[in-house]
């Protein structure tokens, strides 16, 4: 099978490069039935936020999939969810989200607990990998996204993958309209 590609990076596979992904990214694609359908490619580390990375490389915005960590309350109980969303959209936290998750409130989660508890880095955040007790929720429209662009849990780095493949990871609920 042919690694995906965009724009001016180089995909290399990912399972064969397990340096260039956190340790639960590494983890999670070596168990993963469709690892060898994604690539991981080099980027230069201060430009891993979406705006900068896509510009630099060449990518198309509409191309990238962004996770982002929320969470809410519900009877003295904390609901966690990672929301993939397109690049060019924001996750309707305060409706669907929230809705979703039954709670009273969804807020983003602060970005040092996000990182220390999904043991990535700010930038890298990934669906890939993430914490038992956490929900995914992903966005339809990032299911039939070709080539998606996602986080590989460091900012060194990127993932590559067919879009559809993000409904295949564990535990990932697509939902309609999650990015608006």
């Amino acid at each position: 099978m042919d690694l995906p590609r965009i724009g001016t990076l180089e995909s290399l596979p990912a399972l064969a490069h397990p340096e260039l992904l956190g340790p639960t990214v590494a983890r999670a694609l070596a168990g993963w039935d469709y690892a060898s359908e994604v690539a991981v490619v080099k980027i230069d580390p201060t430009l891993a936020d979406t705006a900068a990375m896509t510009e630099a490389y060449d990518v198309p915005l509409t191309a990238s999939a962004n996770c982002v960590v929320v969470s809410g309350r519900r009877d003295g109980e904390e609901r966690v969810a990672a929301c993939v969303v397109r690049a060019d959209t924001r996750a309707d936290v305060n409706n669907l989200v929230r809705r979703t998750l039954d709670v009273r409130k969804a807020s983003f989660q602060a970005m040092d607990r996000a990182v220390e508890e999904s043991d990535m880095e700010y930038g890298g955040i990934t669906p890939v990998g993430l914490p038992d007790g956490w929900r995914l929720l992903v966005d339809a429209a990032c299911v039939a996204i070709d080539v998606a662009i996602i986080g590989s849990g460091v900012r060194r780095s990127k993932l590559l993958l067919p879009g559809h493949r993000l409904a295949d990871l564990p535990g990932a609920e697509v939902v309609e309209s999650l990015g608006r």
